[in-house]
C-alpha cells in the first residue's frame, strides 16, 4: 500500500511539474496496461507471460512512446538562426547544436520505429505511425502560430486549438493507450475507452500547463506566455479581433515589444481564465468517465488520481 502511495506522488509530480513529465506517457501506457489486466480473447497470450499484470510488448510499448515523445522534444531544441544576433553568442555554435538535435532526434525516432516492428503487430505499427504524423503536423500548425506575426494577428479560435493541442500533445499517448488493448487482444470498447483517456488525459495536462502564468504568477518576476496559450485564445474569442490588436497596441512598449504584464492582468480581467479551467475540468472529469468503466485495482487508481490532479489548478 506505501508502494502505491509512493507512486502516486511521483505521479503527480510528472503531472504538475512541466520540467520532469518525460516519463508520463510511458507510465501511463504501463498503469493502463495492468489496469485493463490479461486478456481471454486469445490463447496465445498467457497470465504466466505477464509480470507484474503487465505484458511484455506492452512495456516494450511504453519505452517506444516515450522514446518518440523523447525525440520530438529534442527535435523541439531547433534554434530559428534567423533570429539570432551577435549578442546572443556564437553563430557556429548554435549551427552545430541544431544539426545535433536533428540528428540526435531522428536517431530516437528510428531505434522506436525498429522497436515498432518487433511487436509484430500490424495495427499496433499502423497506430503509432499515424501518432508520429499527428505530432509532425501538430508542430508544424504549433511553429506556425508561434511565430510573432502570426500570434499576434491571426488568432485561432477554441474549437482549432484544441484540434491543434491534441495533434501536437494528445495523439501519441491516445493512440498509445489503445495499442496497449490491441496488444493484449482486448475488444474495441476497451481500446475506445484506453484512447478516450488518453486523449482527455492529455488536453486536459496542456490546458494545465497554459493556464500556470495566469493562476501562479509571481508579480515579482518577469512574467510571459505564448500568446496562442488556451486562455489567450478563450480571451481573445470573448473580446473579438479588433479590441484584441488594440489590447495588443496598448500593451507595446518604446522599443515596440509586449509588455507581458499588462497582457497578463487584461486576459485575467475576462473570462479567458475561467473558462481554460472549465475545459480542463472537462476533460479531467471525461478522463475519469473512461477509466471508470475498467476493473478496480490499484492501478485504476492511480490513474483516477493522475486525471483529478489535472484538474487541481
Amino acid at each position: 500500500m506505501k508502494e502505491g502511495r509512493t507512486d502516486l506522488i511521483k505521479v503527480k509530480g510528472f503531472v504538475y511539474d512541466s520540467k520532469n513529465n518525460l516519463q508520463m506517457r510511458g507510465l501511463i501506457v504501463l498503469l493502463l496496461s495492468k489496469a485493463a489486466g490479461p486478456s481471454h480473447a486469445s490463447s496465445d497470450l498467457l497470465p504466466q507471460d505477464m509480470v507484474s499484470g503487465i505484458y511484455p510488448s506492452q512495456r516494450n510499448l511504453a519505452e517506444i512512446t516515450e522514446l518518440i515523445h523523447t525525440a520530438f522534444l529534442v527535435h523541439r531544441g531547433i534554434v530559428n538562426l534567423k533570429e539570432w544576433t551577435v549578442s546572443d553568442g556564437p553563430l557556429k555554435d548554435m549551427q552545430f547544436g541544431n544539426k545535433m538535435a536533428v540528428l540526435s532526434g531522428d536517431f530516437l525516432l528510428a531505434n522506436a520505429c525498429t522497436g515498432l516492428a518487433q511487436l509484430d503487430n500490424t495495427k499496433v505499427v499502423e497506430l503509432i505511425s499515424s501518432a508520429i504524423g499527428d505530432v509532425v503536423q501538430g508542430l508544424y500548425y504549433e511553429n506556425h502560430n508561434n511565430n510573432e506575426e502570426n500570434s499576434l494577428t491571426n488568432g485561432i479560435d477554441v474549437a482549432a486549438w484544441e484540434e491543434q493541442a491534441f495533434l501536437s500533445h494528445g495523439a501519441l499517448l491516445a493512440k498509445s493507450c489503445q495499442a496497449a488493448m490491441e496488444l493484449a487482444k482486448h475488444d474495441k470498447e476497451s481500446q475506445r475507452l484506453a484512447y478516450k483517456y488518453g486523449k482527455h488525459l492529455s488536453l486536459g495536462h496542456k490546458l494545465n500547463s497554459d493556464l500556470q502564468p495566469f493562476v501562479k504568477s509571481n508579480m515579482a518576476e518577469p512574467t510571459s506566455f505564448c500568446l496562442s496559450a488556451a486562455p489567450v485564445v478563450f480571451h481573445r474569442q470573448i473580446i473579438g479581433t479588433e479590441r484584441w490588436l488594440q489590447l495588443l497596441q496598448q500593451a507595446k512598449t518604446q522599443r515596440n515589444q509586449l509588455d507581458y504584464s499588462k497582457l497578463l492582468a487584461a486576459v485575467k480581467s475576462e473570462k479567458g481564465v475561467s473558462s481554460a479551467v472549465d475545459l480542463c475540468c472537462y476533460h479531467g472529469n471525461k478522463a475519469l468517465e473512461a477509466i471508470q468503466a475498467f476493473p478496480s485495482s490499484e492501478a485504476r487508481s492511480a490513474l483516477e488520481n493522475i486525471a483529478s490532479a489535472i484538474t487541481k489548478i
